[in-house]
């Protein structure tokens, strides 16, 4: 886990969700506002989009995770392609 946190990736997602908690503070305010639906449906489009990218490059990390075989470095076992897939399956079940 400590590799994984001090990866460039882990840097990139956490980046990423700093974006993402920003622009939901900013749905927050809009609302308080008042702001018309339109402009608060923008940017609900626009954080929703930018948490979806948050969630592939995330799937992406875990595929690699569980495509590697932990002890030797060498290719997926069965097991880590099944592991790799079902984090995909319960990502894409929520994404709609």
């Amino acid at each position: 886990m400590d590799e994984y946190r001090a990866s460039a990736e882990a840097v990139k997602l956490v980046n990423r969700l700093r974006r993402v908690e920003g622009q939901a503070r900013g749905l927050q305010r809009m609302i308080e506002e008042g702001r018309p639906c339109e402009e608060v449906f923008t940017q609900l489009a626009a954080t929703k989009a930018a948490l979806d990218r948050v969630g592939m490059l995330l799937i992406s990390l875990k595929m690699r995770e569980c495509l590697v075989d932990e002890d030797d470095g060498e290719e997926a076992t069965r097991e880590g392609v099944e592991r790799a897939l079902d984090a995909f399956l319960k990502y894409t079940r929520c994404v709609k």
